[in-house]
């Protein structure tokens, strides 16, 4: 006779698991581990720097969650908050990207350097380092052929 071991309910507070996915830019491979989908946004970078850190991978990115933006990656669109919960857009697959600081511009006027305050036109700032999505874009882009 066997004993089955009684199932434990899912109801209990802890909420369903998911298997997330995070690429990080930059890096060789994903980060993959499991997390609760209440879980907040914030806390799921938080555990992706970590994990990260832990296996010893580069680019060092640092540990501050606040210079950080999490995307889904197979959605266009803004990134997600750092108060909503992991599962509230029914994605597992994210794409970590460090915040882009504002760049200060520098002229020489007169013999004197000044330095601008970081507001730049629209057509300044396409010419930038751009987006991760700009990236991705030029990557899938290049066509290679065999012949």
């Amino acid at each position: 006779m066997l004993l089955q071991k009684p199932k434990k309910n899912n109801q209990s507070g802890k909420g369903n698991r998911l298997l997330v996915t995070i690429n990080v830019l930059g890096s060789a491979g994903p980060l993959r581990f499991v997390v609760n989908e209440e879980e907040l946004v914030a806390a799921v970078i938080d555990t992706a720097l970590k994990s990260y850190a832990r296996e010893g991978r580069l680019p060092v990115l640092g540990s501050d969650l606040n210079n950080f933006l999490l995307y889904c990656a197979n959605a266009g669109g803004d990134a997600l908050s750092p108060l909503d919960a992991i599962g509230s857009r029914g994605r597992r697959n994210f794409v970590l990207c460090k915040k882009q600081k504002p760049q200060q511009e520098s002229r020489s006027v007169g013999g004197r350097i000044q330095v601008g305050d970081g507001k730049s036109s629209p057509t300044e700032m396409r010419k930038g380092n751009g987006s991760w999505k700009s990236w991705l874009n030029k990557s899938i882009s290049l066509k290679i052929y065999s012949h």
